[in-house]
């Protein structure tokens, strides 16, 4: 992989052992001959085997005897570029330490500079705009080296040899602060203008890695709300970030491994749980969660922006710089435009993104990462594939979109796009498109996409398919989805596995919406062998928006009156939306039918009060596993009937539940542990008819920790073997690899 230091590496280890020849990167990968003798040869290969870079990703390594030459020294030779040939692009580094001691050291030269940087942190794949990756093929090309930088750059034994985005104050790109369209102040006055307008609860748009932040005082109620009201942002959680790991650790409860990832090169957002500290500041970030998303600082220019001082902000929110459900603003005048109304000042700078990119969002489980958004310190990293694959083009879905391109044993998801639902993200897509298959040097030959004819990403797929001639295959949703998991942990075979597959909503094979499927699938095909009992979604996407919709959708099913004003949704929604409800329900008008486990989760949320309409995404299922007894026992029938799954029962005895006077953690809980019980018997009655043992899970519905953390353990203890994700998320994210890897097996057989 480029931008890792693989070259000064094997520099190094050549003078080590005495061996003179050459090291380059050529767009195939790094290539080096060695000449000396046969124990110092061999001394080489092992000691760069054993100790290869700390950010290297070997896939393979491959050692030939070549003709003897006489070479006067060791030298690293300018890269080669092939045609055709390709190489792995790092993501982008947070700033390593020994960048961020020289950031506040008063003696070093580039002391309180922004854009401190060496060959093992900084800016990679959002600089590059082709490879090899060297500087010309970087944003940094307009920056040219002074002196002192020069001579660090060529200096085998510097820590910045060959560190492509190096610079400086002197040559280097700069800061400033502007507001009202005019530039109010410039380098270190700059931070402290933008630090003293933070302090005096402003929002600022913060030019960052891989696109604009907006920021706050995370304490401050006023300006968040504030900052709410301008973002559309009623009431979804805001990430935050704090100078150092004390201050996090103040607010939430980091395992020994999850205190290693957020300090980790990839620095995502980390979900926690929370402390008596955290859960005061979560009244105003992050309201009805029982967790808080935290970063550190990636960047020279976050930390100085938060560095400690008294009557200084300790936490700042720092959320994405866009209006909601659009793309984040990468470029200065983009930001100017699209920002004016969020933000009251800009702290800008002039090194170019190339391409914008979100922060992730990681939670821990089995002290592992669990992504929920996969994109900064994630993406572009390669996936292996279990086998070789011609150059294709998988579109993804509408929502949390990413696609995914592929080549020999590679497949290369992108970054979180974001939901296809305007223009802006719409562009975004197709922008990425075209980079990334100039970057990875892929020219599809086949194109995949999902099977809801509507889909913005379909549409792209069928009218590329159609220019280009080339084959075009499209794969159901959760067909997708199981593919994905297999496809990320290895699974070679076209034997089929067990899948469950939840979330909120996925073109069936039928024309309904599916999205409580236990499938039995492989790359080839699959059999819908259960599924969650259809109900009218009565309104479509409108029931969405208001779960007590759904939650009359499915009292109307259970047989259960809809006059008993004791029942929150009857008791929420008006009498004329009720009987709007019924009739749709009853006649099917505007009401398509859905077997959603995540309609079903925003169902039972409102059924027992927690939340009756949402202002986010998944806002009621987030709630219902907040208000989880972590301690509660108990389940509810949800019996096995043919090929469906009734929840009916289950919702006559949430009722009398409510009505018994139980409380809504313990009706919470009571679900969660159901929809386990369910599953883990579904997969036993496949395992009868069909011996299989493998289950894959996958879906939006399981980024619920809870279900996670009870889903494993009930599997393993039934003798199946669980396959999840992780390298790629549950959600949507994900269905791109699963399209590429379904329309593969039925391409190449």
């Amino acid at each position: 992989m480029q931008g890792v230091g693989f070259r000064p590496t094997v520099y190094l280890l050549a003078q080590k052992h005495a061996l003179t020849g050459w090291v380059l990167n050529s767009a195939h990968g790094v290539e080096i001959e060695v000449s000396g003798s046969p124990a110092a040869c061999a001394a080489f290969v092992q000691d760069l085997q054993l100790n290869p870079p700390p950010l290297a990703h070997i896939d393979s390594f491959e050692v030939q005897p070549s003709e003897p030459q006489v070479y006067p020294a060791f030298v690293i030779r300018e890269s080669q570029d092939k045609a055709g040939d390709f190489l792995p692009v790092s993501p982008d580094l947070a700033i390593c330490p020994d960048c961020r001691r020289e950031l506040f050291d008063p003696a070093d030269r580039r002391y309180r500079y922004p854009f401190i940087n060496c060959t093992n942190c900084g800016p990679r794949f959002t600089i590059v705009q082709s490879i090899p990756y060297d500087r010309p093929n970087t944003s940094m090309a307009g920056f040219a080296l002074c002196p002192d930088c020069a001579t660090e750059y060529h200096d085998p034994a510097n820590r910045r040899f060959h560190a492509q985005p190096i610079s400086c104050p002197v040559c280097g790109p700069q800061v400033w602060f502007e507001a009202g369209g005019q530039k109010l102040s410039e380098r270190e006055e700059a931070l402290q203008t933008a630090r003293g307008w933070l302090a005096e609860g402003k929002i600022l748009a913060v030019k960052g890695l891989g696109g604009f932040h907006l920021v706050c005082d995370a304490a401050n109620a006023a300006v968040v709300q504030t900052l709410r009201e301008r973002k559309h942002r009623t009431g979804k959680p805001f990430a935050l970030m704090a100078f150092d790991l004390a201050t996090i650790e103040k607010y939430v409860t980091l395992s020994p491994a999850a205190r290693r990832l957020i300090s980790a090169p990839q620095s995502p957002i980390i979900l926690a749980e929370m402390t008596e500290a955290g859960k005061k500041l979560a009244q105003i970030v992050a309201p009805d969660q029982t967790r808080l998303g935290f970063m550190l600082p990636y960047t020279p220019l976050h930390l100085l922006l938060l560095e400690p001082a008294p009557g200084y902000p300790e936490v700042l929110v720092m959320t994405s710089g866009n209006l909601s459900e659009e793309p984040i603003a990468y470029d200065n005048a983009e930001a100017r435009e699209r920002l004016a109304s969020l933000a009251d000042g800009f702290l800008m700078h002039d090194r170019p993104i190339y391409m914008r990119i979100d922060d992730s969002v990681v939670t821990m489980l089995r002290e592992k990462p669990y992504l929920v958004r996969r994109a900064r310190g994630f993406a572009p990293q390669q996936l292996r594939l279990p086998w070789e694959a011609m150059p294709l083009l998988a579109t993804g879905t509408e929502l949390k979109n990413s696609f995914c391109l592929t080549r020999e044993r590679y497949a290369f998801v992108s970054h979180y796009i974001g939901d296809l639902e305007n223009q802006e993200t719409l562009s975004a897509f197709e922008q990425a498109i075209p980079h990334y298959e100039h970057v990875f040097r892929i020219q599809p030959k086949a194109l995949a996409c999902d099977l809801h004819p509507d889909y913005l990403a379909t549409r792209y797929a069928q009218a590329r398919s159609q220019a280009e001639s080339l084959p075009l295959i499209a794969v159901q949703h959760h067909h997708a989805h199981i593919a994905s998991c297999i496809a990320e942990n290895g699974w070679a075979s076209h034997e089929p596995v067990i899948g469950l597959a939840y979330d909120g909503t996925g073109y069936g094979t039928d024309g309904t919406i599916w999205g409580g499927e236990i499938l039995i699938a492989g790359y080839k095909g699959f059999t819908r062998r259960f599924h969650l009992a259809p109900v009218p979604l009565p309104g479509g996407d409108l029931a969405v928006r208001k779960p007590a919709r759904m939650a009359l959708s499915y009292l109307l099913a259970a047989g259960i009156d809809l006059e008993d004003q004791t029942l929150p949704p009857v008791a929420y929604l008006t009498p004329a939306e009720t009987q709007s409800v019924r009739h749709q329900a009853h006649t099917g008008f505007n009401a398509p039918l859905t077997s959603s486990v995540g309609r079903l989760f925003d169902a039972v949320a409102a059924l027992i009060g927690l939340c009756e309409e949402i202002s986010y995404e998944a806002q009621a299922a987030m709630m219902l596993e907040s208000a989880t007894d972590p301690q509660g026992g108990g389940f509810y029938e949800m019996p096995l009937e043919n090929d469906v799954i009734n929840p009916l029962p289950m919702i006559r005895a949430i009722v009398a539940d409510l009505k018994a006077g139980v409380s809504a953690g313990s009706i919470a809980a009571r679900f969660h542990n159901s929809l386990v019980r369910m599953s883990v018997e579904a997969c036993r009655q496949i395992r009868q008819e069909t011996e299989l043992r493998t289950v894959a899970i996958s879906g939006g519905v399981w980024q619920n920790m809870r279900l996670m953390n009870l889903i494993l353990p009930a599997l393993e203890a039934e003798g199946f073997t669980p396959l999840f994700h992780n390298q790629l998320t549950p959600n949507d994210g994900c269905v791109s690899l699963g399209q590429a890897a379904v329309a593969l097996a039925r391409l190449q057989g």
